[in-house]
Formats: structure tokens, sequence, C-alpha cells
């Protein structure tokens, strides 16, 4: 009867051991696997991102999810994930939805984008200010014609890279001022299907994050990808060679670039896991010089600026 007892006790230990198993998390910092959500303007940065981080630690993999800005921010507050890349932190009605649920999310900025306007090779205008753009985009000027006569590469076609995007969100809000846009406009699937589409278009402008557009083989992040045309952006309605500025990383740097904006990781993880451990490499030195390398301004490491001005 004894051992009867003994035997009984040993099966229960081991169940409610095994019960705790089942339930205890199976990712460490560098282990495990995990997926992640990203607006598809930084995919480029986050693939590097993941393959670097995956060839240190053998035994971790990160799937990414790259889509608009909106599924990604909703990825998060469904608990799909618990690590996503926007251009924006979560506003406050985001934040205490995911307070209540004991998640308390964190958002740190990892760097600083900008947004380009590329056209084709064959378009004759090089220069642009914001108060044109505003109203090419709110359908205000529709033909080429109207930005400069000589320009007869035709009807304007903006393109955006995703109806979701937090690049459209961009336009909204900090170039158009909550003006809505105009319906003649058109979204792609991705940033790869704009850059084909305007290579191909002599109308097409398209609307796109820089680091798709950088060229890898330029240590200096002073040169763009040669298949299409990127245009020198004024604050000013009259842009001039002496007041326009290309996206270069240094020009991001000083401010003098004006269509700029923050890029956040945004971890919801209550514990020290493989989201936290990627969030810490991102952060790191050598994240941090993948983001250097991508053509845009990461949030910690120095840039080196090349006092160089290009023929625009």
């Amino acid at each position: 009867m004894r051992n009867l007892l003994y035997i009984i006790i040993c099966i229960a230990v081991l169940a409610s051991c095994n019960s705790k198993n089942s339930n205890s998390p199976d990712d460490t910092p560098t282990s495990g696997v995990i997926a992640i959500a990203s607006d598809g303007c930084f995919t480029p940065i986050i693939e590097e991102e993941i393959a670097v981080f995956e060839s240190l630690y053998k035994e971790a993999g990160i799937v990414p999810y790259f889509s608009g800005e909106t599924e990604t921010i909703n990825r998060l507050l469904h608990d799909s994930t618990r690590l996503a890349i926007a251009s924006r932190p979560l506003t406050q009605e985001e934040t205490e939805y995911m307070n209540g649920r004991k998640l308390f999310p964190k958002s740190i900025h990892i760097a600083t984008d900008a947004i380009a306007l590329i056209t084709n090779k064959q378009n004759t205008d090089s220069l642009i200010g914001i108060p044109v753009l505003k109203d090419i985009l709110t359908g205000k000027i529709k033909d080429w014609e109207e930005f400069t006569t000589d320009n007869k590469s035709g009807k304007i076609e903006v393109v955006f890279d995703n109806p979701n995007s937090g690049t459209v969100r961009y336009a909204i809000d900090s170039i158009c001022g909550g003006e809505p846009l105009s319906g003649n406009l058109h979204a792609m699937k991705d940033n790869r299907q704009v850059m084909d589409y305007v290579s191909k278009t002599p109308g097409a402008l398209g609307i796109i994050g820089v680091n798709w557009i950088s060229n890898p083989l330029d240590s200096t992040c002073m040169s763009f990808l040669d298949d299409i045309k990127v245009m020198a952006v004024s604050r000013y309605r009259k842009a001039t060679v002496t007041n326009s500025f290309k996206p270069y990383q240094a020009y991001i740097a000083l401010k003098e670039y004006p269509m700029t904006r923050s890029v956040y990781l945004i971890l919801s993880e209550p514990r020290m896991g493989l989201a936290s451990g990627f969030t810490t490499f991102i952060t790191s030195d050598r994240g941090q010089r993948i983001i250097l390398k991508s053509g845009i301004l990461p949030a910690t490491q120095p840039v080196r600026l090349v006092n160089v001005r290009d023929q625009l």
C-alpha cells in the first residue's frame, strides 16, 4: 500500500513538471523561433538585420511579416507578434489597450528615414518644392507640363507602395496637412513594384523609402540605383539648386532634406525572450552599423558628412 502511494505521488509530480514545461516559453534572447511584423518600407534593413543576427546565433529563427503599417500595428495589438517595426509609435489609445492586457509596450527610436521621390530617367525635371508636391498629391496639378512647360512626360501618375503604409500616412499628415489625396493615385503591393513601374513609365512619380534606392556598393551613401531618377526636394514652392536636397544620409543628418520620419521598434514582450534579444541587437553598435550602411540615419551611430554637392 505504501509503495502504491509512492508511485501515485511520483506520477503526480511528473505530471506537474510536464505541465509546467509545456506552458513555459521555448525561446530565449538568442534561441528559438518567433514572428515579427514590419512596415514593408523597411524590408531591406530588417532582412539584413535578421540575416546577421541569425548568423551570430545559430539557434535563433526570426520570421518577418512585411505589410502595410496598419496591419503591422494590428498584429502587435492582437498579440500575433511581440515586436513590430513602424514609422510611428503607438497612440495613447493603443498603448492603453495593451496596458490593459498587461503587455506594457515600449517604443524605441532606432533610425531616421527619408521619403524619396523617384521619376523615370526620361523625366527632365529634377527639382520639386513641397508646396508643389502637395498640389500634385491633392490633384491640383495633374500633368508634368503644368509643373514645367517643357516637360513632355505627360500625365503625372503618383505611385505608393501600399494603401495602408506609413508612407501614405506621411503624405496625408506631413505633406498635405490632412487634406485627402487625389483619387487618381495608385498603390502597388510593395516598394519593388513601385521602382519597377517608375522605371518603365515616363510620367510616373514614385514615393518610396530611401533605403530601397540607396546604392549598396557606395560606402559614402552618396549615390542611388541607376534605373530611376531621384528628385531633389525644397521646402519652398520655387525649388532651386541651392535650396533643394536629395535624400542623402548627410542631408538627413543636417536636417536639410525636408521629408524625414522616425523609425521605431515597438516591443511588447513581458519577459526577456527572442524579441527582446533581437531588439537589443538592432540597438547595439553592430545593428546600428547595418542601418548606417542602408543609407538612412541610425539613432546612435555617427555619420560621416561628405561635403559634396551633386549636379541637379
